[in-house]
């Protein structure tokens, strides 16, 4: 994922894609009109049960586990100890210091020196006879659960002899009884159990040594963990829960950002590395420390051991991805070392054999060392993640397929498209692809609920023959019901193009709240308590009632009807100072609607955004460049069918500027960004409720100081755009985002027809459903999903939940009402 790319859209996810008042699950039954008397809109949908749709893999949907959010350290790895060994560093976060997360009491001081545990573990903690040293845990604090046991270890060195108390309490008094070990002689591990004697969520862990010693790995764990697996036992449920069919991991970003040295003496110890899988096997006192890219240090105490072994106690097929020596998420280099690559293509070779490798072989018996002597099996691998640059990477990424393929000739391996859904590098990651005849390509995109609900035929047009998608990454702009609709309607155009789109994972997957960098996502937690987001119900629901095969089926679009782009116009910067002249704005028939020059004051303007806008020398200038959408706009919601003139100067800071059109309010307009993305692209972008989505883009950066005329003709739906008198590009805007989504499916197993049906608008959805002559019987498990199009599920609230029932109407022919804003899914018995 991109932060660069998405920073923009994850500020604007207020506002409802839909606004209408809570409406129940409509009652499961034969109805003629809507029961509670609100609007109805007939569809019909028709299946065609003797055709053979696509074959759906077991593998169709799966999870993407990333370290952001806090995911790993203080989430899924169930360790309590926050910086347990003292590595936290001004190089994972400019607040950070080897101390942070303890207090002392008395006298103690992190050391640096020869005297170290290991060459990976480079800072431990000397701790003076008398004091003490007090861990904080996460969030409030450690939590522990009464009667629960929590296993205590730490390695000490003490050359005269230590006594270590070890001690659990909070502001309320002792939450476990105190337990002592003797230190003595050189590093050595120490344990201890200390059982929970009452519950509490803001727990202190302490450790006091009565003579001098050296303490590292200070680690508590609950004895109860996943499958005796070392991971927290609510996040891992909840995953299993979804029965995903595979696991991508480790990223994302922190794949490919950073450096590609080893944590060694030749790369200085290099803190900000690229996440690269030996740094995270072994004993996890041996195991590297990094920088993590999201802002925090990751200790790889979940690493690719235990990840491997965390999919296969899911029933989850592991999908890694690794480097490929182009870095992305806004740093866009690539590495131009051939020893380097060739080194990590070792790794990656490496790598299988850890996960597939007999015992006899050097990874496999590290593998079987570790505790697993069967292998994983692994079959999918990745190379790269939204490089930016498409040809360097194609270049290494066929250098890495080539090795693969000559000793694990029936391993796939994934190739990417970028970050985006669309554009140049799109493109060419594509023709590149193509032309290679790679296996399958990973996909990634965030995008606006209205872009979801417009693009369902998104793979109708793919090549059949050509490499299949993998979409590793998607999401709508927020974790509200209405996201979750949006999501679920373009689930419907991924399962009826099975035959192309072979994996899909929803991402990010965890986000503890009180770390985030990212929103949405898919589980929320805290140090405890977990829920399930609104997004998570449709995954679950999706993922559980897959099925093996698509039948085909058609539906009824919803009525519409599109008048022309209307709104007024407006100026904005993104972290940048610009100043603007000459606005003019021109009726299609000649008329003039705005003119403005600036030699006056600028009182036709309103300021809706951030910023300090001013008028300065005959021009309006928005000085601040640090501040993010500065939005300023004039003129008449209802304006139609014109053109806009304005003259934009860029005067300082990161990007260029913003000429906004058909803009109605604050959520709901379009605007021309031109050198956005670090002033590395230039893209048209049309917001809707809050979410943005792009409809024309375009790579160039835009010169500081140089005053651009920029005009924009608005006629009907399409949009004509002109840089310096130069066609820029063109767009019409007239698809459509419909509300009314479904597929149908069949379950070998059970013999069930699954009709799945979105309706994700404020009417409810009286449907003729027609099964084309199936021999079905009169009942149908029904599962619903309905709520308010802005609800949201919370620690202490589940507005978003499945409700199940029986409807005994069906027959060849039977009429459903579909409930406003919902997703049902309809198991039918095939006779």
């Amino acid at each position: 994922m991109s932060p660069v790319r998405t920073r923009r859209r994850r500020s604007l996810l207020a506002g409802a894609l839909l606004a209408a008042s809570f409406l129940a699950p409509a009652p499961v039954a034969a109805a003629p009109a809507d029961a509670a008397g609100g609007a109805v809109t007939d569809y019909a949908i028709t299946v065609d049960p003797g055709a053979a749709g696509p074959e759906i893999a077991d593998t169709m949907y799966g999870v993407f586990f990333e370290d952001i959010n806090r995911a790993a350290d203080g989430g899924l790895y169930a360790e309590l100890v926050q910086n347990r060994s003292f590595e936290y560093s001004t190089a994972d976060n400019r607040s950070y210091t080897p101390l942070t997360a303890w207090t002392v009491d008395g006298s103690a001081k992190t050391v640096d020196d020869g005297g170290r545990l290991n060459a990976r573990n480079r800072t431990y903690l000397a701790l003076d006879g008398g004091s003490s040293v007090t861990n904080a845990g996460y969030n409030t604090g450690i939590a522990v659960e009464e009667g629960k046991a929590y296993d205590f270890s730490v390695w000490a060195r003490a050359g005269a002899g230590a006594t270590l108390t070890v001690t659990l309490g909070d502001a309320g008094g002792e939450l476990a009884r105190a337990r002592r070990v003797t230190a003595r002689g050189g590093w050595a591990k120490y344990t201890a159990r200390l059982t929970a004697a009452r519950t509490g969520t803001g727990g202190r862990l302490t450790v006091a040594a009565d003579r001098p010693a050296a303490l590292d790995m200070v680690s508590l764990i609950p004895r109860d963990t996943y499958k005796g697996h070392g991971l927290r036992e609510d996040l891992a449920r909840r995953i299993a829960a979804l029965r995903p069919g595979f696991v991508r991991f480790p990223g994302g970003c922190l794949v490919n950002t950073g450096s590609m040295e080893g944590y060694d003496e030749a790369s200085g110890w290099q803190r900000t590395r690229a996440y690269q899988w030996k740094d995270t096997v072994g004993p996890v006192e041996q195991r590297a420390t990094n920088a993590n890219f999201w802002g925090y240090n990751q200790s790889y105490g979940l690493g690719y051991y235990e990840y491997f072994q965390f999919a296969e106690d899911v029933g989850a097929m592991p999908l890694p991805v690794v480097p490929a020596l182009v870095t992305g998420c806004g740093q866009n280099r690539a590495v131009d070392d051939d020893a380097l690559l060739e080194r990590h293509i070792q790794d990656t070779l490496d790598l299988v054999e850890f996960a597939n490798g007999p015992v006899t072989s050097e990874w496999g018996a590290k593998r079987a060392r570790m505790g697993h002597p069967r292998p994983f099996g692994l079959t999918h691998l990745a190379v790269g993640n939204e490089e930016n640059l498409p040809n360097e990477f194609f270049a290494r990424f066929e250098r890495f397929r080539a090795a693969l393929a000559a000793r694990y000739p029936d391993l796939t391996v994934v190739s990417n498209s970028g970050p985006d859904d669309s554009g140049p590098t799109f493109d060419t990651a594509w023709r590149l692809n193509r032309e290679a005849d790679v296996d399958m390509v990973d996909e990634h995109y965030y995008n606006s609920p209205q872009w979801f609900l417009q693009n369902n035929d998104r793979y109708d047009t793919y090549d059949r023959n050509g490499p299949k998608v993998f979409l590793g990454e998607y999401a709508s702009q927020g974790n509200t019901f209405k996201n979750a609709l949006s999501e679920a309607a373009f689930m419907t155009g991924l399962e009826r193009n099975a035959d192309v789109v072979k994996l899909a994972s929803y991402a990010p997957l965890l986000a503890n709240e009180d770390y985030v960098q990212w929103r949405p996502d898919l589980i929320w937690f805290n140090n405890r308590a977990s829920w399930n987001s609104a997004n998570y119900e449709v995954q679950k629901l999706f993922m559980r009632n897959t099925g093996d095969r698509v039948v085909p089926s058609s539906a009824t679009a919803t009525p519409s009807v599109s008048g022309p782009i209307t709104g007024a116009v407006g100026l904005s910067t993104w972290a940048t100072s610009a100043a603007y002249d000459d606005v003019e704005v021109t009726g299609a028939d000649g008329t003039r609607l705005l003119a403005d020059d600036f030699s006056g004051d600028a009182s036709r303007w309103t300021h809706t955004g951030g910023g300090s806008w001013s008028v300065r020398d005959g021009q309006y200038v928005q000085g601040d460049e640090t501040a993010e959408n500065t939005m300023v706009s004039a003129g008449d919601p209802a304006w139609h069918d014109y053109d806009l003139h304005v003259k934009a100067t860029k005067k300082a800071g990161k990007e260029g500027f913003l000429v906004a059109f058909g803009v109605k309010d604050t959520g709901n307009y379009y605007w021309w960004n031109l050198g956005g993305w670090n002033n590395t692209q230039s893209a048209v972008e049309q917001a809707v409720d809050g979410g943005k989505l792009t409809l024309v883009s375009r790579a160039g950066s835009i010169e500081t100081g140089r005053a651009y005329d920029i005009d924009i003709e608005v006629r009907g739906r399409q949009v004509t755009l002109y840089l310096d008198g130069q066609e820029w590009g063109r767009f019409t805007d007239d698809k459509p985002a419909e509300p009314f989504r479904q597929v149908v499916t069949r379950d070998a197993r059970t013999g069930d027809l699954i009709v799945k049906v979105v309706n994700a608008q404020a009417a409810d959805a009286r449907t003729t459903v027609d099964l084309g002559g199936a021999q079905v019987g009169p009942k149908a498990a029904v599962t619903t999903l309905a709520a308010a199009p802005d609800a949201v599920n919370t620690e202490t609230d589940t507005a978003v939940a499945p409700v199940t029932s029986t409807f005994s109407g069906v027959a060849g022919r039977f009429t459903y009402t579909f409930p406003a804003h919902s997703v049902t899914f309809l198991r039918i018995a095939e006779r």
